[in-house]
């Protein structure tokens, strides 16, 4: 049976880190606990660990399988102590946002070796999760670099995960757009097309919301002159080829700042960003990120 460590009991250290890297460590705790509670439902027990010969005390080592960045491993620390209690030691974790390369140890777990291999896959699931999106995303920091643009994610995140996403999206260095629909305001579409324009849509929300930043995606350069007019300063280009966006930097002239949206891959990363746009958005940093491969192996 694991530990389940109240979150009283846990270290005053460990919450300190996960609080200064921009985490709420309760909101993290009640994700670890749900976790658990998918592996071992009504407090039940892992049921293969439990068979095995008694096996004492033992040493696992955390390492990359692929090169890359790493995120996550303050997560996957909560885990193990969660689970295993003050019998666990973690040492040799490397610092959130390192590069790794293949066969790269980021941490060292210690404890009951039953307690280690119950808790190794939540532990892995959500470390893995999130260097691959501290991964994807310095793929595009590396081929901005040079360049003006820096490279935003979405709200295009699993749901209960944003957060943690948005902070592995830190440590592969890219930057966060709005974290919800209530901190910054992005008139689309939809609110054009409710509104009776991009100038309306606008202004209504201005008023709306004083103080409050607003951007507006626009699909023309009509549109994004009338804004300009309005005095709005900061645009979403949607869907626009390269010569389109180049013309647009043109006319906005530094008035406004300017992001490239829709479908953007990276191979194109330096054609757009040649345009001279300010920031390109990537949904795909967070709802089509491919898992970081991280192992946990006993000594």
């Amino acid at each position: 049976m694991i530990a389940r460590t109240p979150y009283a009991d846990l270290p005053g250290g460990l919450l300190d880190g996960l609080a200064r890297a921009g985490l709420d460590p309760e909101d993290l705790y009640t994700m670890v606990v749900r976790a658990f509670d998918e592996d071992l439902p009504d407090g039940g027990r892992d049921v293969t660990s439990s068979a095995m010969p008694p096996m004492g005390l033992g040493v696992g080592d955390v390492g990359a399988r692929e090169p890359g960045v790493v995120a996550g491993l303050g997560v996957a620390e909560l885990v193990f102590v969660y689970a295993m209690g003050a019998g666990v030691e973690v040492s040799g974790r490397v610092a959130e946002g390192s590069r790794v390369s293949a066969g790269d140890v980021v941490m060292t777990v210690s404890g009951l070796v039953q307690d280690l291999l119950t808790a190794e896959r939540t532990a892995l699931n959500f470390a893995s999760h999130l260097s691959g999106v501290a991964t994807a995303t310095s793929h595009w920091v590396a081929a901005l670099e040079g360049t003006s643009a820096r490279v935003l994610d979405t709200r295009k995140t699993l749901p209960t995960y944003r957060a943690l996403q948005k902070y592995a999206v830190r440590c592969g260095g890219g930057v966060n757009h709005r974290f919800s629909l209530s901190d910054r305001a992005l008139v689309k579409d939809n609110h054009v097309l409710t509104a009776g324009g991009v100038v309306p849509a606008y202004e209504l929300v201005r008023r709306a919301n004083p103080g409050l930043r607003v951007e507006v995606e626009v699909t023309d350069l009509d549109q994004l002159r009338d804004l300009l007019d309005a005095g709005c300063t900061e645009v979403l280009l949607d869907n626009m080829d390269a010569a389109t966006m180049t013309e647009a930097v043109r006319i906005t002239a530094g008035r406004a700042t300017l992001e490239a949206s829709g479908g953007l891959t990276l191979d194109r990363a330096r054609e757009v960003a040649a345009t001279g746009v300010d920031f390109i958005s990537v949904g795909a940093l967070t709802h089509s990120v491919k898992v970081f491969d991280l192992g946990l192996d006993l000594r």
